[in-house]
């Protein structure tokens, strides 16, 4: 029976505050929506660098760190410290332990966007997510020299249909002076997003990024060596270099040999990394800022918290007549005591319930918008155990910290005898 009395009676409380108590519920309810969106970005920003690549066991290049080799060939972020030759990548193709081998040459920009130098074998070998392969939209992968295929990223924002000719820019900058102006590429087709790097790379043969540098000299094409298309598709464009190389490994036993016996070439200085090591390495450098930003949106849970104990007990200076009236009725002081743990947890439950439904909603209604204009995957899926335990966790504060208005009321209740009762009653 108590429990049931102190519960309607909180629930009559409450409601009879509500306009005073709706401002402070409001503010805990954006705080611990703060603190659940944090944790929940955390957590799909690791899983969408996870997604980029996919299926890939080793990515060779020239000699460097881990976080380099992997941000420059995948997330096309830096540049890459030397090149590989030619000559290497077709003696790995020979190694009959790598099932398959995608070559990536990089350098070039259009309006911001890398240029990634690729063939066929980057359509068929590359996945991300759970292994999805990467499909088109609209046209078909290049087939000619001088044809181009668009991230969905870059189609979108640069408005780019098939058929448009655009032009490639010297140097992988956002801003470039020199332009590949006299070798125009078609675009042939146009790639499904993915939520990945994919979506912001333009790509084209490695022969058409061959035949564009033909006569060029310290980063300036030199008067009368450079080629005409037509001259250019005439002529053998086997690249010297590539930036980078994604492997598959069949038998995956195998993947820690193929790596040793590559960081071990002689005849040139390699690097092979996991993908997924180097990503370990990533999250452990950016931890330390995940914390210190969790932390801060948990303090201001907390001083949200702490604004509702401040409004309780301002409040409870104005209920001595209400503690008196259920003192007369025969409420002992660890009823009322209770009212006010009930009060501050059901307030502090509320607010994780309201959190968790707006969160949700929001990100209903930006996830396709992410997706679509900054190529940012955020799946909508279940809390996992740490959401939970986050959202968990208000409420217990809040029964914790309504323990000081509580403990306040107990002991205004343990002193009232039949004389205060009655006191208070008649005024």
């Amino acid at each position: 029976m108590k429990p049931a009395l102190a519960l309607s009676l909180a629930a009559a409380s409450l409601w009879h505050r509500r306009r005073v108590l709706l401002l402070v519920t409001l503010t805990l309810t954006l705080s611990v929506t703060l603190l659940l969106g944090v944790q929940y970005l955390r957590t799909e920003v690791r899983q969408s660098f996870s997604n980029a690549v996919s299926g890939t066991d080793l990515i060779i290049g020239a000699r460097s760190g881990q976080l380099n080799l992997l941000l420059y060939s995948v997330f096309h972020i830096g540049q890459a410290t030397n090149n590989l030759r030619w000559s290497t990548f077709e003696s790995l193709e020979q190694d009959q332990r790598i099932d398959w081998l995608v070559p990536l040459s990089l350098g070039d920009g259009y309006r911001g966007f890398r240029v990634v130098g690729t063939d066929k074998r980057f359509l068929d070998h590359y996945q991300y997510g759970d292994g999805q392969p990467l499909a088109l939209t609209e046209g078909q992968w290049f087939s000619d020299l001088f044809d181009v295929v668009l991230g969905s990223r870059v189609a979108r924002q640069l408005e780019h249909q098939v058929g448009d000719d655009i032009v490639l820019s010297h140097g992988g900058g956002r801003t470039s002076f020199v332009n590949h102006d006299k070798h125009p590429f078609r675009v042939s087709g146009i790639l499904a997003p993915t939520g990945t790097p994919v979506d912001r790379g333009v790509y084209v043969s490695l022969e058409g990024l061959e035949a564009i540098h033909i006569g060029w000299e310290a980063g300036v094409p030199a008067p009368g060596r450079t080629l005409s298309a037509e001259a250019a598709r005439e002529r053998a464009l086997t690249p010297d270099t590539v930036t980078a190389a994604l492997a598959g490994v069949e038998r995956q036993i195998l993947t820690f040999r193929i790596q040793r016996d590559i960081n071990q070439n002689d005849a040139e200085p390699l690097s092979a990394i996991l993908p997924g090591v180097a990503l370990s390495q990533l999250w452990q450098v950016l931890g330390q800022f995940e914390f210190i930003l969790l932390a801060i949106t948990a303090f201001v849970v907390v001083t949200s918290l702490a604004g509702l104990v401040t409004v309780l007990l301002t409040l409870q200076s104005h209920r001595h007549q209400e503690i008196a009236v259920l003192r007369a009725n025969g409420a002992s002081p660890a009823l009322i005591a209770s009212l006010y743990l009930l009060e501050c947890s059901g307030l502090a439950l509320l607010a994780s319930l309201l959190a968790a439904g707006f969160w949700y909603l929001l990100l209903a209604l930006i996830s396709p918008w992410l997706l679509e204009i900054w190529g940012i995957a955020i799946s909508l899926r279940a809390p996992t155990a740490l959401e939970g335990a986050l959202l968990a966790a208000v409420p217990v504060a809040g029964l914790l910290v309504g323990l000081i208005p509580a403990a306040r009321a107990w002991r205004m209740g343990s002193r009232r005898g039949a004389w205060g009762v009655a006191e208070d009653m008649t005024g």
